[in-house]
């Protein structure tokens, strides 16, 4: 019942976070003109001052590449769409090889995104973003360094994985309490569901079916909400296997419905693809149905009953605490279940209290249980200098394993008050001293319930005589009521995001939104694009708009019609309130705001364009930017997927010809046969685990 071997679960993770890079970098690439051009929102020179600073000290106080811009020839706009690209391609390169799936190429993946990442701004800062730089940091310990003398087996993989188990448990267990913390009145009532799947920032079309569904499932589905995200973490660590597959479910069912019911980029396949840390190579060969021969004993079987009865009981557990604490009640006549919450927030502050030291003390427990099996395989290991060297190997990552589980503590007591002030000292200092690169970060989506009462959405709009005034629609966020909402994930339209948050307080709150207005007075091309990436859509495509304001509207998804067909629109909406009074260019109000904030036009500096590197990053820029975002992440997702499955084929043609057994070079168990009903499932696994 043991956790057997993981390779094939940390190539499937590594093959997955090679995608969500290329997802991100590339969905970052073709937004970098409007965001942070010369004529962007926010320009991401202001970010890099001049200051008379060696490089060194320069990367000390900010570590990011662009500081390097100006030896090749390139202003920060270019330097970012630069390093954008670079990313892109390698991590598709990646995605797509093998060979290339390596910690020093994650190294420089996770160099490059941190590097932007420096200069992203309110654009950049979103927990998905430093979900990434996290994962793409523990990435770097748990890929392999390929050299022509190491072997495909490293007795210190199980130690840096647990990593990744660990970080998964983070996001869950914050995720579940800080709704609690909170103490927002719909996550206490279990009545968040009924306004989410209308108030989140992008809905999916079938967000819409989801809000019609009855409010007892909807409470019901809260409470499913707080189980996994509360109780089930700590089945991560549990010593029985199928606690640990069962938890590895119920938290990908729990990401799926995200996914189908809102457009969140890539934030829910880095949680699936942490999930990867739940599994072994046994139950990854039982999705191939390659099953392995096993001899028990009369004590595996004791023990396989034993663990069934465990399994049981902790499953049995959860079902009283949950009818317990929730109040479940069986409404017979009308055919639902009822529920509220029957605990207090003090009682609830009070088992936060019990839980969060014994929590990190269970991971102590599971680390130094991984970290003592990989001791001891290393002791196994047959002749002197391969059992030093690979000793060596365990001593290092086993410290570098150790000492981020220990910066790591201080972001995740920060939802327990004592817990976190009894940190040691040391671990405080280490935290502070890397925090600057984004190495371990705290988490906890959907904190409070925005939107009760209506889902604020900023509708701008312009004129060119202030008499007729034209809405200005965006591609993804929710404007014209007879708009299907989109599906746009992986990617994510970070201007469209800002707005959802910039309707939920005044424009003050949001200074970005000024030099918004600024430059579609001005007619910024690239920054049009971020509203519209087909211009003919965009109404003033011609001539930039004379005058422009904006207003704030609340918004609910239309309801079914009393016989049961669907509405012909999607959304009805209210006018509430000016969220933005009328400007123009050289508007007395608008001058005031911009120099309020410091986005006032400054002289970029000049640099040559006739260099063939800035040409070469305009022309690949403007055949990038021609086509749908989406499009064009799936695009090159595909790409590679078909490298993978050329290369899976000809290794199934080699197969074939050598009528010999199968060796994969991931490291899965030989295959004495290959049944033509089982091709497909094997093609698309060696995709990942090759």
């Amino acid at each position: 019942q043991i956790m057997g071997e993981t390779r094939l679960p940390r190539h499937m993770f590594l093959w997955c976070l090679s995608a969500i890079y290329m997802f991100a970098f590339a969905s970052l690439y073709v937004q970098i003109p409007g965001l942070y051009g010369n004529e962007g929102v926010l320009p991401a020179r202001w970010q890099l001052r001049v200051s008379g600073k060696s490089v060194v000290e320069q990367l000390k106080d900010s570590p990011t590449l662009l500081w390097f811009g100006p030896r090749l020839g390139l202003d920060t706009q270019q330097c970012m769409e630069l390093l954008s690209l670079t990313g892109a391609l390698l991590s598709l390169m990646t995605l797509a090889l093998p060979v290339l799936r390596d910690c020093r190429v994650f190294l420089v993946l996770w160099i490059l995104y941190l590097s932007l990442y420096q200069v992203g701004q309110v654009f950049l800062y979103f927990q998905w973003d430093n979900l990434l730089l996290e994962m793409g940091f523990l990435a770097i310990l748990i890929a392999p360094m390929k050299m022509p003398w190491s072997t495909k087996e490293r007795l210190h993989d199980n130690v840096t994985f647990w990593l990744a188990r660990w970080l998964l448990f983070r996001l869950m267990f914050a995720s579940g309490v800080v709704k609690l913390t909170s103490r927002c009145p719909t996550w206490w009532g279990l009545t968040a569901l009924t306004y989410h799947y209308e108030t989140q920032c992008i809905p999916t079309p079938l967000a819409w079916f989801a809000h019609q569904l009855p409010v007892w499932f909807q409470k019901l589905s809260v409470v499913g909400t707080f189980v996994i995200e509360i109780a089930v973490p700590f089945m991560f660590f549990s010593p029985i296997r199928r606690h640990r597959l069962a938890a590895f479910y119920m938290q990908v069912l729990i990401q799926v419905f995200i996914i189908l019911s809102g457009n969140y980029n890539f934030f829910n396949i880095l949680t699936i693809t942490l999930c990867m840390s739940l599994l072994d190579d046994q139950h990854v060969n039982f999705w191939l149905r390659r099953y392995m021969p096993k001899t028990e004993s009369s004590m595996d079987t004791l023990c396989s009953w034993l663990a069934v009865v465990l399994e049981i009981g902790t499953y049995a557990l959860l079902g009283y605490w949950s009818v317990r604490y929730f109040d479940l009640q069986v409404d017979w006549e009308n055919k639902s279940i009822s529920s509220r919450t029957a605990f207090t927030y003090f009682e609830f502050n009070g088992f936060l209290k019990t839980v969060t030291v014994p929590s990190i003390w269970i991971g102590v427990l599971s680390l130094t249980w991984e970290v003592i099996s990989a001791m001891f395989k290393c002791a196994c290991v047959r002749g002197v200098l391969w059992r030093l060297w690979n000793t060596i190997q365990w001593a290092v990552m086993a410290a570098a394993t150790v000492s981020m589980f220990a910066i790591s503590l201080v972001p995740y007591t920060y939802i327990e008050y004592d817990a976190h002030s009894n940190l040691w000292p040391g671990i405080r200092t280490a935290f502070e001293a890397t925090d600057r690169y984004q190495l371990v970060s705290s988490y906890g989506l959907f904190r409070r319930m925005t939107g009760v009462g209506g889902r604020p959405e900023v509708v701008i709009e312009g004129s060119m005589d202030r008499n007729t005034w034209t809405e200005i629609e965006f591609m993804y966020k929710p404007g014209n009521v007879s708009a299907a909402p989109p599906v746009v994930a992986p990617h994510q339209p970070r201007l469209d995001w800002q707005m959802w948050f910039a309707a939920l307080g005044p424009h003050t709150q949001s200074p970005w939104f000024s030099s918004l207005l600024h430059r579609l007075l001005q007619g910024k091309r690239d920054v049009i694009r971020l509203i519209q990436t087909d211009e003919s859509q965009y109404p003033f495509s011609k001539q930039p708009p004379a005058y422009l304001r904006a207003h704030r509207y609340k918004y609910w998804f239309s309801k079914p019609k009393e016989d049961g067909s669907y509405p012909q629109r999607w959304w009805r909406r209210v006018y509430v309130e000016e969220f933005y009074p009328m400007v123009h260019l050289g508007d007395s109000y608008l001058e005031q705001m911009l120099d309020q904030h410091g986005l006032k036009d400054k002289a970029p500096p000049r640099r040559s364009s006739n260099a063939w590197l800035p040409q070469l990053l305009r022309h690949v820029g403007k055949h990038a930017r021609e086509m749908p975002t989406p499009l064009l992440l799936w695009t090159l997702f595909s790409s590679a997927a078909t490298v993978c499955l050329l290369n899976s084929l000809r290794s199934l043609a080699r197969h074939h010809q050598h009528e010999s057994v199968l060796d994969v070079p991931a490291g899965l168990v030989q295959l004495k046969q290959i049944e033509g009903s089982h091709c497909k499932t094997f093609v698309f696994w060696t995709l990942i685990a090759k």
